[in-house]
């Protein structure tokens, strides 16, 4: 519990350095991996033009870029893979601060009316009733709004996995499809 002013405006500054120093932490690995994947694809283009400019007919062109399209949607599929599990890992480690920080104050909070309960005067039974019902029905709507926020954040992961696996199975399938229509 806050005894000093001091200690409150720390924990507030502490807390405020956490979320900086996560979210930071979060857009320098996503920089990173920005830059890896530029010079990938800049490195993979050019080796890529070069092997279709030595096609020799238009059967061997489009084999060659069936062949080079695998590999190119792989990586952009990895790509897509890191960057969720870059912004999941931010975000985890963001909400269980925060839960760690809800779980603090509404202890201390309990505390402090607990306290201040105990010395209320004789015949404020109902007025001690009514503060520890409003304190619960806070805690569990928290808690619920939580909890939706928790089943939200899964629902979206699962609809950009399954739209992932989807997008890399059409990907692969229009390679097969324009070399049958050239063949």
């Amino acid at each position: 519990m806050f005894t000093k002013p001091q200690d409150f405006a720390m924990s507030g500054i502490n807390s405020a350095l956490f979320f900086a120093n996560t979210t930071f932490d979060g857009i320098e690995r996503l920089a990173l991996l920005n830059l890896a994947a530029a010079r990938s694809v800049f490195e993979g283009t050019m080796s890529n033009i070069t092997a279709l400019l030595g096609a020799k007919d238009v059967n061997s062109f489009v084999s060659l870029q069936k062949q080079l399209a695998s590999p190119s949607i792989e990586k952009g599929m990895e790509y897509s893979r890191n960057v969720i599990a870059i912004a999941s890992e931010t975000k985890d480690k963001l909400a269980k601060e925060v839960e760690t920080k809800v779980a603090e104050t509404n202890a201390q909070v309990s505390g402090l009316v607990e306290k201040a309960l105990a010395s209320a005067p004789a015949g404020s039974e109902v007025a001690v009733a009514a503060v520890k019902t409003a304190i619960k029905s806070a805690n569990e709507a928290y808690e619920g709004l939580n909890k939706a926020a928790k089943q939200a954040a899964e629902v979206a992961e699962a609809s950009v996995a399954a739209a992932t696996s989807a997008t890399m199975k059409a990907a692969v399938a229009a390679p097969k499809a324009a070399a049958k229509k050239a063949a």
